[in-house]
């Protein structure tokens, strides 16, 4: 797969092919984009985003200390959210669609989608639980067995894909991430924009922008999009670092610094 953090913004005519054969088979695509840190601020005020109307949120992502399941492509990672309840997510990247087992595709929470930066993409199968308000919160603490806010069906997609004698329980917590998420439709672009701040404990800062669209659209949206980010005096052409590898990378270092 190509990778998502680049600052190259066209494909090969490999890539692109690629891409197509990755959509076809997905539920999605979210067309994201990274906003470098010293034009944050700027992009907001022009975007005319109102940070109160934002919501909170706390991330946090499980792995071990040498982040053996992102060498393998699994994502394990759970949400608090401001006025809503609670979520768990289990994530395998890179995907084929085509690949996938029919009773997975089919199973409640499972969602496959290609994330797209500007010059790079990865198509991801995701399957998500709905937890109650307090319940990240009490596995986090202790107080709770880590694999009790997981269901059944994404324990089995854990064990089947995680490195072999690393159970959920094992699992060390990187985090929290505290994160402000606004959704926002500019009238100019006609269809609804997200930014994602997350706010990372030495005071660096991740600005995500994205819409999700159908795949059928993904091509004509983007084009939109970009035209309306330029516009508006958007970079467009920094250095693209997802949110979830910088947040591994940073509590990962943390867990390590701790032990020694």
């Amino acid at each position: 797969m190509s990778s998502a953090t680049t600052t190259r913004t066209t494909f090969s005519d490999e890539q692109l092919a690629e891409l197509l054969a990755l959509m076809k088979g997905s539920d999605s695509v979210e067309l994201k984009l990274t906003v470098p840190e010293p034009h944050q601020r700027s992009t907001l005020a022009a975007l005319g985003v109102d940070a109160l109307n934002a919501q909170i949120r706390q991330v946090f992502f499980f792995d071990t200390p040498e982040l053996a399941l992102n060498a393998a492509g699994v994502v394990v990672r759970a949400r608090r959210i401001q006025g809503k309840g609670d979520d768990s997510v289990v994530k395998l990247r890179p995907v084929v669609p085509s690949e996938l087992p029919d009773s997975l595709r089919r199973a409640a929470g499972f969602r496959v989608e290609v994330d797209a930066l500007p010059g790079g993409f990865v198509c991801s199968g995701t399957l998500k639980g709905a937890l109650r308000p307090d319940d990240v919160r009490l596995a986090v603490a202790g107080e709770r067995p880590l694999r009790k806010i997981f269901t059944k069906e994404q324990r089995e997609y854990y064990a089947a894909h995680a490195p072999e004698g690393i159970a959920l329980d094992d699992l060390r917590t990187l985090g929290p991430i505290f994160v402000l998420k606004t959704r926002f439709t500019p009238t100019e672009l006609g269809r609804p924009l997200v930014g994602e701040a997350w706010f990372y404990p030495d005071g660096s800062r991740v600005l995500e922008l994205s819409t999700r669209c159908a795949t059928g659209e993904a091509f004509q949206v983007a084009t939109e999009t970009r035209a309306f980010l330029a516009g508006h005096g958007v970079d467009l052409s920094g250095e693209q670092d997802t949110k979830t590898n910088k947040a591994l990378a940073y509590f990962a270092h943390e867990l390590v610094e701790e032990e020694r």
